[in-house]
């Protein structure tokens, strides 16, 4: 197998009446979502494009969306899906590094589309124009893909960072095809599965959504943006659809368990729920189990460069207060490992000891899209490998080994400070604020130039409560030096903490 179009048409074949793809407003067979892909790409090789080239979709999330995505790769190419809440500026930086063939978007997005590429000569055409070809062109599909090989680009997701230059992370058919068959196989996700996406589609949660659901034959339930500010709307919709299987970002089942949603009703068909993102709380964790406690729990591990997750851990008991849950193990086919000091890897004989995550494995993306630079600065050889290439992917994340043999989630490289002449991981101030009672969420940042640390929190307990209980927890140098209590906390639009507008928070209160 070298294209990932291969599980879309084999599901066509054996099951094409099986629905593959539903939202709100419209749904698709196995066999409907093969034609209309093959049409959109049949669309796009008659409007020029040319294989290795992007594709670049400025709309929602929606059964067109996916249609036009793999409509890109029929053509030989490869998509990049853009967030229409970003500035006008960052989407002309994007397809400055994209160069695509054309944007495609929706008549809802049209105005904003042609509005933020105006000047820059990008083509913008209508997805109605693709989905409408009124037939498939088998020739020059076929020989598109007899040029086609297992690592050309599959997509490109550019990262959330709100500084400097977006970096795409360019990720190839290889990766995909090494990676879904064992997700899947571990989490037993078959046919019978209905998967609930939160994650939108510019964010690699999606990639195992979409091809989970392709290379096994499941149902894909889109779960519109909107829902995930109305936990009623959105608990209706998961169990009507029968969903079974959650992916879902740490932030998004934070939401659910802190609005109360199993209170107003309980999807009972969910029976496995795979989180990622950032750490889970262990409260919230034990709300989603006592509510759901024949399904399986997943903390999953990974940035968007080594391919969706390179660990898990499967969640086998309740984690008390200030617990951290581990990240597990690698994945088949991926070698996680990690450097301490002087570029010498700690082993898991080494309890407790701190070093760098990397990765190497066929899950390496190919790289920053037009960026050398950056590129060269995180996919490297190995240090600990010098006879042979041997690249691997320095994620920046620090991680120790437990007594088990697991792996456990630091912090970042960068969330690591020295204050008061002490180095402070402020990953440690967050997980001792996030198990106070009354606290549901919080989140630390540094002001280097005050020297000062400010913790945020949502929940119920008042400044006083938080401060006094973490001056009888914490260290003196590790106090925050501003606590604020916000009603919810800000979010990038891959459902992480916004830490740079928290930052910015404080800035604009001094």
């Amino acid at each position: 197998m070298r294209n990932v179009l291969e599980w879309l048409e084999g599901q066509a074949s054996l099951r094409p009446d099986k629905l593959a793809v539903v939202d709100p407003d419209s749904q698709l067979s196995y066999a409907e979502l093969l034609d209309r892909s093959r049409r959109a790409g049949s669309w796009l090789v008659a409007q020029g494009m040319a294989p290795r080239q992007a594709l670049a979709l400025y709309l929602e999330k929606s059964t067109d969306a996916l249609c036009c995505m793999l409509g890109g790769v029929y053509a030989g190419g490869f998509y990049s899906v853009l967030d229409v809440r970003q500035p006008d500026g960052r989407i002309q930086a994007i397809c400055r590094a994209l160069e695509p063939a054309l944007v495609l978007t929706d008549r809802a997005n049209e105005e904003a589309a042609r509005r933020a590429l105006e000047g820059t000569g990008t083509r913008v055409a209508l997805v109605d124009e693709a989905l409408a070809f009124p037939r498939t062109d088998a020739d020059a599909l076929a020989s598109v893909r007899a040029s086609a090989i297992d690592v050309d680009p599959l997509y490109v997701n550019f990262t959330s960072g709100s500084t400097g230059t977006p970096k795409g992370v360019v990720v190839s058919h290889r990766s995909v095809i090494d990676f879904i068959p064992t997700f899947t196989q571990i989490f037993g996700i078959d046919a019978e599965d209905v998967l609930g996406n939160q994650a939108p589609f510019d964010f690699d949660v999606s990639v195992k959504d979409i091809y989970s659901s392709l290379c096994r034959g499941a149902t894909l339930r889109i779960i519109p943006r909107p829902y995930f500010s109305n936990p009623t709307t959105l608990m209706d919709y998961l169990s009507d659809g029968q969903v079974t299987t959650l992916v879902w970002a740490v932030s998004a089942l934070c939401f659910v368990s802190i609005m109360h949603g199993f209170d107003y009703r309980v999807p009972r068909t969910v029976r496995r729920v795979l989180f990622s993102g950032e750490v889970m709380p262990p409260k919230q964790l034990r709300v989603w189990r006592s509510f759901l406690p024949g399904a399986r729990f997943v903390n999953l591990y990974g940035p968007t460069e080594i391919t969706c997750n390179c660990t898990y851990y499967v969640v086998d008991r309740d984690f008390g207060k200030g617990e951290a849950i581990p990240m597990g193990r690698p994945f088949d086919n991926e070698r996680v490992f990690l450097l301490g000091e002087g570029e010498r890897e700690v082993t898991p004989d080494m309890v407790g000891v701190e070093g760098e995550i990397c990765v190497a494995g066929t899950a390496l993306g190919l790289g920053y899209l037009g960026d050398a630079g950056r590129t060269g600065e995180a996919f490297v050889q190995n240090p600990l490998e010098r006879r042979w290439l041997d690249p691997i992917y320095r994620t920046g994340d620090l991680a120790r080994y437990d007594s088990a043999g697991n792996l456990v989630y630091s912090s970042r490289k960068d969330h690591q400070i020295k204050h008061l002449g002490q180095r402070i991981e402020l990953g440690d101030i967050e997980s001792t604020a996030a198990a106070l009672a009354g606290v549901d969420q919080a989140a630390c940042t540094y002001d280097a130039r005050r020297k000062k640390i400010h913790l945020f929190y949502v929940g119920e307990a008042s400044h006083e409560e938080v401060a006094l209980s973490l001056r009888a927890q914490l260290p003196s140098y590790m106090a925050p030096n501003g606590i604020h209590a916000l009603e919810a906390m800000p979010l990038t639009k891959n459902g992480k903490v916004d830490r740079s507008l928290l930052a910015e928070q404080t800035t604009s209160r001094l």
